[in-house]
């Protein structure tokens, strides 16, 4: 009984840190309609890995310098806010400019780089270094599987992103790169009001 609520009590935790995520991966679908199999598993990946490193790294840190931690998290929101605003504004700001000069091109051919990439994991997954208090009872097993099943969780539902976006954003083409954006963006202030209000 006790292992099925373990399961279930962190499938739930992965699925909640996933939400973030997800919406960042179908904004990464919208503005890559033809992303290939590979580069999907590679998204998806990134994020995944961010999800389940993010907790870990919390539960270290309440078991070694849990002072440390908590000097830092009023600035996990402000850290949100500028990656995702940044990379959602730029994004914007060229689908923008694309669509005015009827470059659709540009729009089409449109990837994320391998830094934005990054970014976007730590932005989407910084909040979850807090999960580190909710699993800080584990031990130390206990917690690199509850970690394996964040990553597992989050890598299905950004794959499921991704696939939304690309079916949505084929098509729209610079209009997919500026809704991309604005989702960066509305989920940066998301994350940043969510943590101001604590909630």
């Amino acid at each position: 009984m006790q292992i099925v609520s373990f399961v279930i009590t962190n499938f739930l935790l992965g699925v909640g840190l996933a939400m973030d995520a997800f919406s960042v991966s179908l904004a990464n679908g919208l503005g890559e309609p033809g992303m290939r199999r590979r580069r999907m598993a590679l998204i998806a990946g990134v994020f995944a890995l961010f999800q389940a490193a993010m907790p870990m790294i919390g539960w270290f840190l309440v078991h070694t310098a849990v002072t440390y931690f908590n000097a830092f998290s009023p600035f996990i929101p402000w850290i949100s806010l500028a990656l995702l605003g940044f990379i959602g504004g730029k994004m914007l700001l060229e689908g923008v400019r694309n669509l005015r000069s009827g470059n659709d091109e540009a729009c089409e051919l449109r990837r994320v780089s391998l830094g934005a990439l990054l970014l976007q994991g730590v932005a989407t997954s910084i909040d979850a270094l807090s999960v580190g208090f909710t699993i800080a009872e584990y031990d130390v097993w206990h917690a690199l599987v509850a970690v394996a099943l964040i990553a597992a969780v989050t890598f299905v539902i950004c794959l499921a992103g991704i696939l939304l976006g690309k079916k949505f954003g084929a098509g729209l083409s610079c209009k997919a790169t500026i809704l991309g954006g604005s989702i960066l963006v509305i989920i940066g202030l998301v994350i940043f009001i969510r943590g101001l209000l604590g909630v």
